[in-house]
């Protein structure tokens, strides 16, 4: 039930445009794209603006998708762990990146419309999912971090990953939990949109930029020790790449070595764009703190000349009136 490559791979037919018998992944993309389009369009008709840079990210995150899963990418992953080494540090680490930084919560919450006459709205169901007790419990930093990295150790050290792979349902969903594994976990740390944390005191504190920065290269270590022993073994970590492709003459050991270069070196792309976001919003902070700072200050120099008038006239009457 799905496209597997029989020639040896290239940058071209890596890149080629290759549906699957079943394209899951590229439907759920494009109707993803075709629902934001949507809610932008009905902001404008409404009179509401939106910025266009986070339609931008939006539309960047699924090109990415789409890249991952409607070329031979998607075919090649099948047969190379190295192919699906980067397949998978793409959607877990780039493409939710993007995605989070178009802003889709912020997006739905002022499309969908408030509640009328008592009844319940779609409105109203979102913002009691992101109050929630589970919604809390997901986005903890330590919750968040965790599930995370067990779709590194979690996955290719235990029999999951040859049992998922099996199948072409397997396949999609494993790459359905890189996508929103991925996007949970920096929907905490970019804190574009609103999340449990910034409702709950609990966990408020981990929301500022500083902190941001320090849950960002929680991570950094684990992968990069995931990608070395990977690079590092002397035998298969999984068994589902175990037999080369006839004629292709790529060993599936010095793949998956190659593999593990990857996901050791990948981590450094999305690293920086994410460092770069929160240093830009860190700076914003400062910015929005300083004029806030000097707002009070010229309000309480106001009080103060105010009041140093106040006093001149009464000092003025009292020098007037005869003693």
């Amino acid at each position: 039930m799905m496209w597997m490559p029989t020639e040896p791979p290239d940058l071209a037919r890596l890149l080629a445009v290759h549906l699957q018998p079943f394209p899951i992944l590229p439907l759920i993309t494009v109707g993803l794209l075709a629902l934001y389009l949507t809610g932008v369009i009905r902001l404008r008709i409404r009179g509401d603006r939106w910025p266009v840079g986070r339609l931008i990210w939006w539309a960047a995150g699924i090109a990415v998708i789409l890249v991952m899963t409607a070329t031979g990418i998607d075919g090649y992953g099948m047969e190379l762990f190295s192919v699906h080494m980067v397949q998978h540090m793409t959607l877990s680490m780039l493409a939710p990146v993007f995605l989070v930084l178009g802003a889709p919560v912020t997006l739905l919450l002022r499309t969908l419309p408030t509640r009328s006459g008592g009844r319940t709205s779609a409105r109203t169901v979102v913002l009691g999912l992101l109050h929630s007790r589970f919604a809390l419990f997901i986005t903890h930093p330590v919750v968040s971090i965790a599930l995370f990295l067990m779709s590194l150790y979690g996955l290719y050290f235990t029999p999951v990953f040859d049992y998922l792979m099996g199948t072409m349902w397997g396949h999609n969903l494993m790459l359905l939990h890189f996508l929103a594994i991925g996007f949970l976990y920096f929907w905490g740390v970019l804190g574009v949109d609103p999340s449990p944390r910034r409702a709950s005191r609990g966990v408020r504190q981990f929301n500022g930029p500083v902190l941001r920065i320090f849950e960002l290269f929680a991570t950094v270590p684990f992968h990069a020790f995931f990608g070395v022993v990977v690079m590092m073994s002397v035998s298969l970590i999984v068994h589902f790449y175990a037999i080369p492709v006839p004629g292709w003459g790529i060993s599936p050991l010095q793949d998956q070595q190659l593999g593990g270069g990857i996901a050791w070196g990948f981590t450094e792309i999305p690293t920086l764009v994410v460092l770069g976001v929160l240093f830009l919003q860190w700076q914003s902070s400062e910015d929005r703190l300083n004029r806030r700072m000097d707002r009070a200050e010229r309000r309480r120099e106001g009080e103060r000349e105010a009041y140093n008038a106040f006093l001149a006239s009464l000092a003025a009457r009292d020098a007037g009136e005869p003693r």
